[in-house]
């Protein structure tokens, strides 16, 4: 690692500083006298409500290494690669930060952080200890991820406390949190500037308006750490720091970061369906950060909506044991995928037990759903999906879709893994929600091979 300082001297004037220097000399060879200690007992004034809060939060605090292989599009490039045998993708890099909010390892960060990742490396700045990680869900329009650390089995992290929901104070002292390019725990201070100033609107990406403002320096590196108060509680997610007047003056602009706040961080991870922690299917969510957990949606169809779930319920137990988080449930219901689930409920004034049976996702989210909704037959491929057969008058017949078209990306991201994790995805669009796909069609056109690119948007039934 190269580091450049920038040292400034002055030359001296031998008799202008012979006295000071003299002086100084002498207070160098005089014997030191010991600082005293401080008596046992007697509180140590430095540790403040600051270091405290920093004691308390840095052993959750991680930096987050990325690795992603882009795939070369352009024909002629893929072509030229493959003549001169060359990797026919590109790697690209990313570092950020994160937060352990779950104490079985999962942690939160920006999903800007970790787009399109190959290879997710994870590294503590209070041990030496280096972990993968597996990408459990992201919101992108919230830019939210959630993580989970591959640790050994029944190993425990660290994990941060989340704040009550809109529970800041305007001028309260905040610390932003980091651990910027892998060199260690890093902290800021400064206060709340400005609260979010409105809701965002539904399915819009979040914006200048939507976060919390702090004059708390956030670095490069630092995003996708915390942003807490002097209790230690999570109030926001680091994201973006303005560097520049945003009236277009060009004037470059200081100490003006941004944090997604608690609330929106809550709102992600509740619409992340409790089955995307395993391969089961429940169909309900619950309220992050509530206690005991409440139901938000149920799906009717699905093994919450047929055993009787609704929305409102409150979770006392999930097969004899109270859930302590959204992810702890997750988890409960995993532990007995294979048996029937006993959970008690409060409903109002009234508490019953109600029994769920979770089904494999896969038996549920497949290549037929994916046809039902969409009218599309598809093959997996390294570059997305080939679309084999559309049915006349789907959903796909009337976006003008044909068969060899081959769909990149969908939604803006790039194509689902599977046809599995692509069903997920249109089974989670509200009625009327448009659908994207970004494709291409190759074509012959005399000795050449034309590709051709677009994008549509079509209706799931």
């Amino acid at each position: 690692m190269n580091t450049s300082m920038t040292m400034f001297s002055e030359k001296p004037n031998s008799n202008r500083w012979t006295g000071p220097l003299l002086f100084a000399w002498l207070l160098l060879a005089a014997p030191a006298t010991p600082v005293p200690a401080v008596e046992s007992g007697v509180p140590d004034i430095r540790r403040d409500a600051t270091v405290i809060a920093v004691e308390q939060v840095m052993p959750s605090v991680v930096n987050i290494a990325t690795r992603s292989e882009v795939p070369v599009r352009d024909p002629m490039e893929r072509a030229y690669r493959e003549f001169w045998h060359q990797k026919l993708f590109n790697e690209y890099t990313s570092l950020g930060s994160g937060v352990v909010i779950d104490e079985a390892g999962y942690l939160l960060t920006n999903e800007h952080v970790v787009r399109g990742a190959n290879q997710i490396a994870i590294r503590f700045g209070t041990g030496t200890n280096d972990y993968s990680a597996t990408l459990v869900a992201v919101n992108r329009n919230m830019d939210v991820a959630l993580l989970k650390l591959n640790g050994q089995p029944g190993e425990k992290f660290h994990a941060i406390r989340l704040a009550r929901e809109d529970d800041l104070l305007l001028g309260e002292t905040v610390l932003a949190l980091g651990n910027p390019f892998g060199l260690g725990g890093s902290v800021t201070r400064g206060i709340l500037s400005s609260k979010s100033r409105r809701m965002p609107k539904e399915g819009a990406p979040l914006n200048i308006p939507n976060w919390l403002q702090t004059d708390a320096p956030i670095n490069p590196g630092n995003s996708g750490g915390p942003l807490v108060n002097l209790r230690g509680e999570l109030i926001g997610i680091n994201v973006a720091v303005l560097n520049e007047d945003p009236s277009g003056s060009g004037q470059p602009v200081q100490g003006i970061g941004f944090a997604i706040p608690i609330r929106l961080v809550e709102e992600a991870l509740s619409d992340i369906p409790t089955e995307f922690v395993r391969s089961y299917w429940f169909g309900a969510r619950v309220k992050v950060g509530s206690y005991p957990l409440m139901i938000t949606t149920v799906q009717p169809e699905s093994p919450a909506g047929r055993a009787g779930l609704r929305i409102g319920d409150a979770v006392l137990q999930v097969g004899g044991r109270l859930p302590k988080s959204f992810i702890d449930f997750g988890e409960l219901l995993a532990t007995n995928a294979a048996s029937d689930i006993p959970i008690t409920l409060r409903r109002g004034e009234q508490v019953s037990d109600v029994t769920v049976r979770l089904v494999p996702a896969r038996s549920v989210f497949n290549d037929r759903m994916v046809r039902d909704k969409l009218g599309l037959s598809l093959e997996r491929t390294a570059d997305g999906f080939v679309i084999s057969d559309v049915e006349s008058g789907s959903p796909g017949a009337a976006a003008g879709l044909r068969s060899g078209m081959l769909i990149r990306a969908v939604d803006g991201d790039a194509a689902p893994a599977d046809s599995t994790a692509l069903a997920k995805l249109i089974y989670a669009k509200r009625r009327g929600e448009p659908l994207r796909l970004d494709l291409a069609l190759v074509e012959r056109v005399g000795n050449f091979n034309v590709v051709h690119q677009g994008a549509v948007e079509l209706i799931p039934r």
